[in-house]
């Protein structure tokens, strides 16, 4: 799911920048690197994923590293958009807002430069950041997100090819960032004082795979690191999960790991994640989901879903239906299918809009459903918390140990740990009440 963070509200804690030109009468960016930056005042959008964000959080480092002072856009020398490229909408957004700066000294990063260039080009005339090249002057995996939270990027990549994914053609197949890497990166943040630990990648659960190592191997290590802190495991892949379920379980008794899990499974239908090239089947994602919670009844499975992928049909979309009301997903990403360029699938044939969006509202009403159900059955509970965040004055974002999104109605310090009832449902989130220390 898209975001958008700008400038100004976020903590700070390869190569060089990709060659994107070519004289063939389109404007084109131009290669360059972050030293010409320096000593400028720059203002950041930065929109994607979790990793996505991590890399806007190093280069603001770096930035500040070289002088440059972060200010908004109306003070900026530079502007510096970190684009994501995952669905149509998220592409029509993107060249909105470089539209919107096209006259401007202006850079941009992320995933979009590395597959759409030409996009870009057709509306302005930017310089390129290389995302090889923000991780080569910040290296490590490490960096301080919003409030209490440290962001720790293990790997870019990954081993599948879904035949809808853009994201696979802009970060490339799985390279895994090293273990000793990864518990330094932990390290330190633990020591600046994060409390909750986000493990991300575009496929977490397929971290080692292509070192002869594995996710629950380096889970006991981080684990085993001395400190207080939790860590929230990032997406994983159903094929990647399958592949480790049982010592991944196992891995989830420590209590230094959130009981959440997000497993994007896109379909329902056999036959459409087969067009998909998912790598998995129906039943095992029900394994999956069934066997954590057989060991952990609370646990908060969240997922991902397309509606309207090429070649679905109402009975296809009922097996969707029918497989969210059995495995319970608790949060779940909704997505029209969106043809991306590029990629197999964009040259099948699209269902009519009318009909994945229809779809699409029939899902979001059944999640609704589960999410209320979900945490209703907290109100009443007396859960531990800690405190991670703060976007609302005079309240503060708590995490349960199943990653329940508490609001307190306090301002209480980061890291604060304590216990809270549970008093009310807004389905995003649960409100609590602090439970007083005897």
């Amino acid at each position: 799911m898209e975001t958008v963070q700008g400038k100004g509200s976020l903590p700070r804690v390869g190569t060089s920048a990709g060659d994107v030109g070519s004289s063939n009468g389109r404007r084109e960016p131009i290669s360059i690197t972050i030293q010409e930056l320096q000593g400028k005042r720059v203002y950041i959008e930065s929109y994607g994923c979790t990793y996505n964000h991590a890399d806007t959080w190093r280069l603001e480092a770096i930035l500040e590293g070289l002088g440059c002072r972060l200010t908004g856009p109306d003070e900026a020398d530079a502007v510096v958009i970190n684009t994501c490229t995952v669905i149509g909408a998220t592409e029509r957004k993107m060249l909105r807002r470089l539209t919107a700066f096209a006259d401007r000294d202006l850079y941009v990063t992320g995933c979009m430069p590395l597959v759409q260039r030409e996009r870009i080009c057709s509306v302005c005339s930017p310089r390129i950041i290389h995302p090889n090249e923000i991780h080569e002057r910040f290296p490590g995996a490490g960096i301080r997100g919003p409030g209490a939270t440290g962001v720790v990027q293990v790997a870019r990549g990954c081993m599948g090819r879904c035949s809808y994914c853009i994201t696979r053609l802009a970060r490339g197949r799985l390279l895994s960032t090293s273990p000793e890497t990864i518990l330094d990166a932990v390290q330190n943040l633990v020591r600046s004082g994060a409390c909750e630990i986000q493990v991300t990648a575009q496929d977490v659960a397929a971290w080692g795979f292509d070192r002869g190592e594995s996710l629950p191997d380096l889970l006991q290590d981080i684990t085993e690191i001395p400190g207080r802190f939790f860590v929230r495991l990032g997406m994983m892949n159903p094929a990647s999960v399958l592949r480790i379920l049982d010592p991944l379980i196992e891995a989830y008794e420590s209590d230094k790991i959130f009981q959440f899990i997000h497993l994007p499974v896109q379909s329902g239908s056999d036959a459409v994640l087969e067009r998909m090239q998912r790598g998995y089947r129906t039943d095992d994602v029900i394994e999956i989901v069934d066997a954590f919670r057989e060991r952990y009844p609370d646990m908060m499975i969240s997922s991902d879903f397309i509606t309207g992928f090429p070649g679905e049909t109402d009975e296809d979309f009922q097996k969707t239906i029918d497989l969210q009301r059995q495995a319970a997903f608790v949060k779940v990403n909704i997505t029209r299918y969106s043809q991306r360029p590029g990629t197999p699938a964009a040259a099948f044939q699209d269902l009519p809009e009318r009909v994945r969006t229809e779809r699409s509202r029939a899902l979001l009403a059944e999640t609704n459903r589960i999410y209320d159900l979900y945490n209703e059955r907290w109100i009443g509970r007396s859960v531990p918390i800690v405190a991670t965040e703060k976007k609302v004055p005079g309240s503060t974002i708590c995490r349960s140990p199943c990653y329940l999104n508490v609001i307190i109605k306090e301002d209480l310090p980061f890291g604060f740990s304590g216990r809270a009832m549970i008093t009310e449902n807004q389905r995003h989130y649960v409100i609590g009440e602090l439970v007083p220390r005897v």
